[in-house]
């Protein structure tokens, strides 16, 4: 009888520590399918290999259930070391999970090929990085059927091409990162019609020519577009109501008299070095209370650094190469 009472005890200790003896699967099976599906056609890579058919696929790496409906709402594909078996293009599969929000493929060097149609099937995604990958061809235009997108990371690609002016109709965006790829020609003039007011990063690429004068219509907290082509004026970007915190114009070729521009006191980090920027430093900049990097080096700047404010604390590299500029902390200027 007291073995009977033991085994029993024994039984009933094990039903608890293991709850998932018996217990009904979450994974909807239709997302399992599908899943299964995108692993087989990414060539089955040893960083998918928890996705096992005979197991429940909301407890699968890289993957998220909704905890009320169990459907899938996260694939998040994330290398720290690059695997080497890891050698694909995005498959058609990618579309077969209509509840998907977030889709994060990073750091996979050898995800190849275009940005496959079918992701313009995810209507309910929110967040879309595919970024340190060797992707390439044109920025997809279809991203703009995804009304729900609130940020867009495709940057360290090998994408080229014009960047699509549909991307403009993007009503929730608040993040666009297009940086480190092979984009060119214009910024589109639709990008004016952001009014959700977008962090915006486009640079290292060979975008050219003028900023469309839409686009300063824009109160934008942090812009770079940095180690382009872009030429003209662009002292719409700035105004002393806007809510500017960072940006980076360095080594375009902007033409503005920097004297008129009227800056915001929320800015943290201005770098314009490596244009053709010319006048003189405005004494505004004096009270810029939080500035913490400034660069206007390699300008056409003149004529003598204001003093207080956070300029002296930049050092002799954010100020020269110009035409004339002097006072601390370049020398003197001379009578």
């Amino acid at each position: 009888m007291a073995s009977e009472k033991s085994f029993l005890l024994v039984v009933a200790v094990l039903l608890l520590l293991s709850p998932a003896l018996g217990a009904k699967e979450r994974c909807n099976p239709q997302d399992k399918k599908a899943l299964l599906q995108i692993k087989k056609d990414f060539n089955n890579p040893y960083v998918l290999t928890s996705w096992k058919p005979e197991e429940d696929c909301c407890t699968w790496y890289c993957v998220e259930c909704d905890r009320k409906t169990n459907r899938i709402v996260t694939i998040n594909i994330y290398l720290s070391v690059p695997e080497t078996n890891f050698s694909a293009k995005i498959p058609d599969s990618i579309g077969l999970l209509p509840y998907l929000q977030t889709l994060t493929l990073h750091h996979l060097p050898y995800l190849t090929g275009p940005i496959n149609p079918a992701i313009a099937k995810l209507t309910n995604l929110n967040f879309l990085q595919i970024s340190r990958t060797n992707i390439s061809d044109p920025v997809p235009a279809f991203l703009a059927q995804l009304k729900k997108l609130t940020y867009i990371d495709l940057s360290f690609n090998n994408l080229s091409g014009s960047i699509p002016p549909e991307l403009g109709q993007l009503p929730k965006l608040e993040a666009l990162h297009l940086d480190r790829n092979h984009l060119s020609g214009p910024i589109p003039a639709s990008f004016g019609s952001l009014k959700s007011n977008p962090d915006i990063y486009l640079s290292h690429n060979n975008l050219s020519g003028p900023i469309p004068p839409s686009f300063f219509r824009l109160n934008l907290t942090r812009l770079d577009l940095s180690r382009n082509k872009l030429v003209g004026d662009a002292s719409g970007l700035f105004g002393a109501t806007k809510a500017t915190e960072t940006i980076d114009l360095s080594r375009n070729q902007f033409a503005f008299d920097l004297s008129k521009v009227k800056f915001s006191k929320t800015i943290i980090s201005l770098d314009l070095n490596h244009n053709k920027l010319y006048g003189a430093l405005p004494a505004s900049l004096t009270a810029l209370d939080n500035l913490q990097l400034f660069n206007v080096s390699y300008n056409r700047l003149c004529g003598k650094i204001p003093v207080g404010g956070n300029l002296q604390k930049n050092d002799v590299y954010s100020y020269f190469h110009n035409k004339c500029l002097c006072g601390s902390p370049l020398p003197k200027c001379s009578n």
